[in-house]
């Protein structure tokens, strides 16, 4: 079949932590392994790319470069005049100044602005979870458009404003969200909707009110080349987890208050890859239950690393109150490394009968589970094996990357047949 050229865009795309920037990188890579032509359109931070080990197609970056306003060393950042170029700049200025994350919005314009002076130059275009206005412009030039929208945001909106402490914040929270509005609006535009599990496709049939047969499920995949089983011992009592944010839907708080339980009866470490901030409420909580000595923050970590870390680990938790998918519990079983997962959105359908589930939100019950692993060693590569066994079934990036291109050409036939 003839290769395809995509345009994939990308609002930002952090290379190590979050799941956008993993998606992004190695569906870009396995789409040129199968032949096909790949331009990555993102904002800052940008992704790392990898060029195809074979195939005849080609990965390119496309910067369309934000003003970076939530930059890691210089967060809510105002920019300089010199900085501002345009009425969109002033747009994603405005729209912070006012308590509001403008990304999304502003991204997919200077999209639209970008793939109009291009049309010739790709067959599709496919947004990944951006679901800005610039789309609906971008089907009216005559672009053929899929869109993936991992989880809708909804959830996470009503995770947090459940969450806050008061009613300042709460305000706060439902002008920061505001642009999911704006996203369902789009979604309900688009003809096709690509998501990662049942479980998303319900909560966005639900909350975006889309059709159901306008969304269709391809799993996010895992290098298996990478996330490999350990060579070395593990090391006893370790626990390994991700939280990228310091968002209440990760459970980060949860699994604090989990291994301070399990800390006064044994000899626990836990590490977590990301970075809280510094006056957050992960960093008060570890301070709060003197888990100082227990408690390790890593970030910046290469996927190597990260593979390494959760190899060393004889247990690995996601404690999250929600999830769409979840990449790291997936890395973790291709490490056979035992999990420990939360009933929460996708989680159970991702790991099936391959880890000890849990309530969502249960510190005790959190704790137990991870008890009950640490004490049995049969349990463990068991559990272990079966995981590594599912992901090599399930969750590969060339099968995402077939899937996906098989909705690109579906997508594409659908468009023309109806112009």
């Amino acid at each position: 079949m003839k290769p395809l050229r995509v345009a994939l865009l990308s609002y930002r795309s952090k290379p190590h932590c979050g799941g956008q920037g993993i998606y992004v990188r190695h569906l870009a890579r396995e789409l040129a392994e199968l032949g096909h032509h790949v331009d990555v359109f993102s904002g800052q931070p940008y992704p790392e790319l990898d060029q195809p080990v074979g195939g005849a197609g080609t990965v390119n970056l496309r910067p369309l470069p934000s003003l970076d306003l939530y930059r890691d060393d210089d967060p809510f950042r105002t920019p300089p005049l010199r900085e501002w170029r345009d009425l969109v700049d002033v747009a994603e200025i405005a729209t912070m100044w006012t308590g509001g994350f403008p990304e999304p919005l502003t991204f997919s314009l200077r999209a639209a602005r970008a793939l109009a002076a291009r049309l010739g130059d790709y067959d599709v275009v496919h947004d990944n979870q951006s679901l800005g206005y610039g789309l609906l412009r971008l089907q009216r030039l005559g672009l053929p458009l899929v869109v993936t929208v991992h989880h809708p945001i909804t959830v996470d909106r009503r995770v947090e404003i459940k969450a806050a402490p008061n009613l300042r914040k709460r305000l706060s929270l439902h002008r920061w969200y505001a642009f999911t509005r704006m996203q369902a609006r789009v979604a309900r535009k688009v003809p096709r909707l690509v998501t990662v599990s049942e479980s998303s496709r319900t909560d966005i049939v639900t909350d975006f009110g889309v059709a159901a047969d306008a969304v269709q499920v391809v799993p996010v995949g895992v290098d298996t080349d990478t996330f490999t089983p350990p060579m070395l011992p593990r090391v006893p009592g370790r626990i390994v987890s991700v939280a990228s944010s310091d968002s209440p839907m990760k459970g980060a708080l949860v699994l604090l208050d989990a291994v301070a339980k399990l800390a006064t009866e044994r000899d626990v470490e836990l590490v977590v890859v990301g970075s809280p901030r510094e006056d957050g409420p992960v960093a008060r909580a570890v301070d709060e239950l003197g888990l100082g000595e227990r408690v390790r923050f890593v970030s910046g970590l290469s996927n190597q690393a990260i593979a390494g870390l959760f190899a060393s680990a004889e247990v690995a938790v996601v404690p999250s109150l929600y999830e769409g998918f979840s990449i790291p519990a997936v890395e973790a079983m291709a490490c056979e490394t035992p999990l420990v997962a939360t009933r929460a959105g996708a989680l159970p359908e991702v790991v099936g009968d391959c880890a000890v589930l849990v309530p969502p939100g249960n510190a005790a019950d959190l704790a137990a589970g991870l008890a009950d692993l640490l004490d049995d060693e049969p349990r463990r590569r068991a559990l272990g094996a079966a995981g590594r066994r599912r992901v090599e079934e399930l969750f590969t990036w060339r099968a995402v990357a077939v899937a996906t291109a098989d909705v690109y050409r579906s997508a594409i036939e659908e468009f023309h047949a109806d112009r």
